[in-house]
Protein backbone atom coordinates (compact mmCIF):
# COMPACT_ATOMS: atom_id res chain seq x y z
CA UNK A 1 0.00 0.00 0.00
CA UNK A 2 1.17 3.52 -0.62
CA UNK A 3 0.98 6.19 2.09
CA UNK A 4 -2.45 7.48 1.02
CA UNK A 5 -4.00 4.00 0.94
CA UNK A 6 -2.42 2.99 4.26
CA UNK A 7 -3.67 6.17 5.95
CA UNK A 8 -7.19 5.62 4.63
CA UNK A 9 -7.05 1.95 5.70
CA UNK A 10 -6.12 2.98 9.26
CA UNK A 11 -8.56 5.90 9.35
CA UNK A 12 -5.90 8.57 9.97
CA UNK A 13 -4.56 11.49 7.96
CA UNK A 14 -1.62 11.15 5.61
CA UNK A 15 0.18 13.81 7.65
CA UNK A 16 -0.18 11.76 10.83
CA UNK A 17 1.32 8.74 9.10
CA UNK A 18 4.25 10.85 7.86
CA UNK A 19 4.85 12.24 11.37
CA UNK A 20 4.74 8.75 12.91
CA UNK A 21 7.20 7.51 10.29
CA UNK A 22 9.53 10.43 10.91
CA UNK A 23 9.44 9.80 14.68
CA UNK A 24 9.75 6.02 14.13
CA UNK A 25 6.55 5.48 16.12
CA UNK A 26 4.25 4.15 13.44
CA UNK A 27 3.80 0.88 11.61
CA UNK A 28 6.75 -0.64 9.72
CA UNK A 29 7.31 0.76 6.25
CA UNK A 30 9.82 0.34 3.46
CA UNK A 31 10.96 2.13 0.32
CA UNK A 32 10.32 0.54 -3.05
CA UNK A 33 11.46 1.25 -6.57
CA UNK A 34 13.91 3.70 -8.05
CA UNK A 35 12.01 6.70 -6.68
CA UNK A 36 12.01 5.27 -3.17
CA UNK A 37 8.23 5.35 -2.68
CA UNK A 38 7.19 4.66 0.90
CA UNK A 39 5.06 1.52 1.08
CA UNK A 40 3.24 -0.47 3.77
CA UNK A 41 2.24 -4.12 3.89
CA UNK A 42 -1.34 -4.80 4.98
CA UNK A 43 -0.39 -7.72 7.26
CA UNK A 44 2.18 -5.55 9.07
CA UNK A 45 -0.37 -2.75 9.45
CA UNK A 46 -2.84 -5.18 10.98
CA UNK A 47 -0.17 -6.53 13.34
CA UNK A 48 0.89 -3.04 14.39
CA UNK A 49 -2.72 -2.00 15.01
CA UNK A 50 -3.24 -5.12 17.12
CA UNK A 51 -0.14 -4.28 19.19
CA UNK A 52 -1.46 -0.77 19.76
CA UNK A 53 -4.79 -2.15 20.92
CA UNK A 54 -3.08 -4.51 23.39
CA UNK A 55 -0.98 -1.65 24.76
CA UNK A 56 -4.06 0.49 25.47
CA UNK A 57 -5.35 0.22 29.02
CA UNK A 58 -8.93 0.86 27.88
CA UNK A 59 -9.04 -2.35 25.82
CA UNK A 60 -6.60 -4.51 27.77
CA UNK A 61 -7.94 -5.32 31.26
CA UNK A 62 -4.47 -6.37 32.46
CA UNK A 63 -3.23 -2.79 31.98
CA UNK A 64 -6.25 -1.05 33.47
CA UNK A 65 -5.20 0.51 36.81
CA UNK A 66 -8.76 0.20 38.10
CA UNK A 67 -8.44 -3.61 38.03
CA UNK A 68 -5.56 -3.56 40.53
CA UNK A 69 -5.89 -3.48 44.28
CA UNK A 70 -5.34 -0.03 45.75
CA UNK A 71 -1.93 0.60 47.25
CA UNK A 72 -1.74 1.34 50.92
CA UNK A 73 -0.01 4.49 52.01
CA UNK A 74 2.80 4.26 54.48
CA UNK A 75 2.48 6.37 57.56
CA UNK A 76 5.10 9.01 58.03
CA UNK A 77 7.16 8.67 61.11
CA UNK A 78 7.69 11.78 63.14
CA UNK A 79 11.14 12.30 64.51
Amino acid sequence: MNVQTAAAYMGISVNTLYVWRHRRQGPPSFRMGPGGRVMYRRDLLDGWLSEQQQADSRTNPALNPLNKAPQRRERRRTV
